[in-house]
C-alpha cells in the first residue's frame, strides 16, 4: 500500500489483495487444466510450468514497455520536456514519493496513464492531446492522479493479475490459429485438444476479465480521491475530467481505436462509455467521479 503522503485506502488494499488471490487461484487451475489436457505426462507438466513462469516473467518485466509501445510513447528527459518534469518533481516532493520515468505520446487523444512493476520501475505518460487541451493546473491534477496509482501499487497488481488473462487469451488464439484442428485424448473425452484449450481459455478469460474490471473501476475512484486531497483542489481534477471526456467525442474513431489498448491504465477510457455496458467498463462513470470530487470539495471547505 502507499508509503507516501497520498491518502491510504483500505478498500483498495482489500480489493487488490482479493483480486490477486482469486486471479492466482484461477491461474493455478488454468495451468493444471493445461497439464490435464496435454495428457498428465511429465512433458505436459514441464510445458505447463514453462508457460506459467515464462509468461509471468515476460509480463512482469516488459509490461511498461508494452504499454508505451501500444500508445507509441517514449520516455523523455528533463531537457526534452522541462515543464512536464517540473510538475512531476513538485508532486513527488509534495507526496514524498519516488519519481517515476516520464513519457510522452504524440497521440491527439487527451489522456494519461501510469504503469510498471513497482514504484522504482514505473512510468507516467501523458499525450499531446492532454497537454494541448488542459491548463497547467489541470495537467498537474491529472499527474497527481497517475502518481497515486504508482504509490498505491495498484499498477503492480494490475500487472501481476493480468498474467491470467494473457495466458487464457493465448489459449483462445491457439484454437483460432490452428483452425480448430487437433486430436482428442482420453482426458478430454475425445474433444480435440485445441478445442479443449479454447473452452478452458474462454472460461478463465471471462472470470479474470470481470475481476480486473471491478478492481479497475475502484482504483480510479481511489486515485481521484488521493489526487484531490494531495493537491487540495478537487475542482481542478473535476474540470480536467470533464474536458477530457468532452474531447473524446471529437476525436476521430481511428485515433480512439489506436489508444484503446491501454484503456485499463488510462485516466479516461478512449472509447465513449455510452457504448459499453458499465459492468465491462474499465472506469466508473464521469457522473460518479464528479460526485465524489464534489463531496471532497465540500469536506475540504468545512472549518477544522
Amino acid at each position: 500500500m502507499a508509503t507516501s503522503r497520498f491518502i491510504k485506502d483500505r478498500g483498495l488494499s482489500f480489493r487488490m489483495g482479493l483480486t490477486v488471490f482469486l486471479n492466482g487461484l484461477i491461474y493455478v487451475v488454468l495451468i493444471l487444466a493445461i497439464w490435464w489436457i496435454l495428457g498428465r505426462s511429465a512433458a505436459g507438466a514441464i510445458l505447463a510450468l514453462l508457460i506459467s513462469v515464462g509468461i509471468f516473467f515476460f509480463q512482469w518485466y516488459f509490461s511498461d514497455s508494452i504499454a508505451l509501445k501500444s500508445m507509441r510513447a517514449r520516455v523523455v528527459t528533463p531537457e526534452e520536456a522541462p515543464e512536464l518534469h517540473v510538475m512531476v518533481d513538485r508532486l513527488c516532493q509534495l507526496a514524498d514519493s519516488t519519481k517515476p520515468r516520464v513519457a510522452y505520446s504524440d497521440s491527439p487523444v487527451p489522456n494519461a496513464f501510469a504503469t510498471g512493476r513497482s514504484p522504482d520501475h514505473s512510468v507516467v505518460c501523458v499525450t499531446r492531446g492532454l497537454l494541448e487541451q488542459l491548463e497547467p493546473a489541470e495537467v498537474e491534477s491529472v499527474l497527481a492522479h497517475e502518481l497515486s496509482h504508482v504509490a498505491h501499487r495498484d499498477v503492480t497488481v494490475m500487472t501481476v493479475a493480468g498474467v491470467t488473462g494473457v495466458v487464457a487469451g493465448l489459449m483462445m488464439r491457439s484454437f483460432l490459429y490452428s483452425g480448430g484442428r487437433g486430436r482428442g485424448n482420453s482426458n478430454t473425452g475425445g474433444i480435440p485438444i485445441q478445442l479443449a484449450m479454447m473452452l478452458v481459455g474462454v472460461v478463465v478469460y471471462a472470470l479474470s476479465f470481470v475481476l480486473m474490471r471491478v478492481l479497475s473501476r475502484y482504483r480510479e475512484l481511489a486515485a481521484d480521491r488521493a489526487a484531490a486531497y494531495l493537491t487540495g483542489s478537487p475542482s481542478t481534477l473535476a474540470s480536467a475530467l470533464t474536458k477530457i471526456s468532452g474531447e473524446m467525442g471529437r476525436i476521430p474513431a481511428q485515433d480512439l481505436r489506436a489508444a484503446s489498448g491501454a484503456n485499463h491504465l488510462a485516466l479516461v477510457p478512449a472509447i465513449n462509455g455510452r457504448d459499453v455496458v458499465q459492468l465491462l467498463s474499465t472506469h466508473p462513470s464521469l457522473e460518479k467521479r464528479l460526485a465524489q470530487l464534489q463531496q471532497i470539495s465540500e469536506d475540504l471547505s468545512r472549518p477544522m
